[in-house]
């Protein structure tokens, strides 16, 4: 796990707690050499810090993933508004947890993603016969985690990917955003349902031939979301 946060006290706080949990640690105090270590070092999780100095947390969040980086990113922030959450989440933070936090509550929400991302490993390399989803032009390769458009493969994050899949295993049928949140994200999500809401537009960009008039990921008026085939 990266550790990027520039309050000394904190970032101990957070490795000796991380550290006792069983997780091999490494921080930076700072954007530019948190973002080399994200992206050199190959983690399996990032707790991003919003504010930084030398380049902030947003600014190290959209340089990973226009690098192509999919590693998760838990961002921390001090801020509490509506617009900074969802700035995060559009650029690319795959959670957000809002100081000051418990250690306890923190470490839930990483062990959570770590698990999530183990599990879905573990399905890809425990298959005998890869699933295969086809939908006219949309090709979803559960086993890969790959999904093509029209003959072109599209980058999903793992988020993205899981949400997805969710919803063409279950076509037709509408969720609430809470019910994504606890079946997708896999745990009492503490944040607000705009997380469903970024996500999905993401997905409409990637996978829709007009994104603003969608035919697959459809809004269910009143309910939430569902996949049309």
């Amino acid at each position: 796990i990266v550790v990027i946060e520039d309050d000394s006290t904190l970032r101990e706080a957070l490795r000796y707690n991380l550290v006792s949990e069983g997780y091999s640690v490494v921080t930076a105090e700072d954007g530019i050499d948190g973002l080399e270590l994200a992206r050199d070092g190959h983690p399996d999780l990032v707790l991003l810090d919003l504010m930084l100095p030398g380049m902030n947390g947003l600014d190290v969040c959209r340089s990973l993933r226009q690098s192509g980086s999919v590693v998760p990113i838990l961002m921390l922030t001090a801020r509490d508004t509506e617009l900074d959450r969802v700035v995060g989440l559009e650029l690319g933070a795959d959670d957000y947890i809002t100081k000051p936090f418990s250690m306890r509550e923190l470490l839930a929400r990483a062990a959570s993603i770590l698990r999530r991302i183990e599990m879905d490993r573990s399905i890809s390399s425990q298959q005998d016969e890869v699933e295969i989803m086809e939908f006219d032009g949309l090709t979803i390769d559960v086993g890969k985690r790959q999904v093509t458009v029209n003959g072109e493969q599209v980058e999903l994050r793992y988020r993205e990917f899981d949400l997805l899949v969710y919803l063409a295993s279950h076509p037709g049928r509408p969720y609430t955003r809470d019910a994504l949140l606890s079946d997708v994200w896999g745990y009492d999500y503490l944040g607000d349902s705009r997380t469903v809401d970024v996500h999905i537009r993401w997905l409409r960009m990637k996978i829709e031939r007009e994104p603003s008039n969608p035919k697959r990921l459809v809004t269910s008026r009143g309910v939430g979301y569902k996949f049309e085939p």
